[in-house]
């Protein structure tokens, strides 16, 4: 690629460093995982450039979000908080944007990290949505306390959260997304 290329898109130069330490290391399955995943993250910033879709539902949600997780996580290694951001219609500003990512069962979340790109990108609202590497997207505790402390975050920079959309697996049992303003866990306004 030449230098031009790199200047078009910078995240390329990430990547290419990246992929130049991986493979002096030989570890080609590595290597396969983060150039799937800046594969997906590109494909999906055309995807939202092109048709601009509003995300009018949490089924919306998971369904752009929930591929993007996969390849984060490695398949549900490890929890990772994504954020949509939006504009007055409710139409995806950029790419979704991966936050923070953390351990098996938990994620550090802080609204400074969570409203850093919205702020930039000055959206109007935002979707917050996380994995459960359990598969189970039942609402913890810390999630439901963890939503209404984002959201008067949000209250104070004018962004209004949406939603918050816990993914998880399908199963018999579970379903695969767990929407915290549809099962009226905390007060969205």
């Amino acid at each position: 690629m030449s230098r031009d290329e790199y200047r078009a898109r910078p995240w390329a130069l990430y990547a290419g460093r990246k992929r130049e330490k991986i493979m002096s290391k030989r570890n080609h399955e590595t290597l396969n995982l983060v150039m799937d995943y800046a594969a997906l993250m590109e494909a999906c910033a055309a995807y939202v450039a092109v048709r601009r879709p509003a995300v009018r539902d949490p089924e919306a949600a998971y369904r752009l979000l929930r591929p993007l997780m996969d390849a984060a996580t490695s398949g549900d290694l490890q929890e990772t908080f994504f954020v949509l951001l939006l504009d007055t219609k409710n139409k995806i500003i950029g790419a979704p944007i991966e936050c923070l990512r953390g351990l098996l069962n938990t994620c550090p979340v802080h609204p400074r990290e969570i409203f850093r790109e919205a702020v930039r990108q000055s959206a109007a609202s935002v979707i917050l949505a996380h994995n459960h590497p359990s598969g189970d997207p039942t609402p913890s505790k810390e999630d439901i306390d963890i939503t209404r402390r984002l959201i008067e975050a949000g209250k104070i920079l004018g962004i209004h959260v949406v939603d918050h959309v816990i993914c998880g697996r399908p199963s018999d049992t579970t379903p695969c997304y767990v929407s915290l303003r549809d099962k009226g866990l905390v007060q969205f306004e």
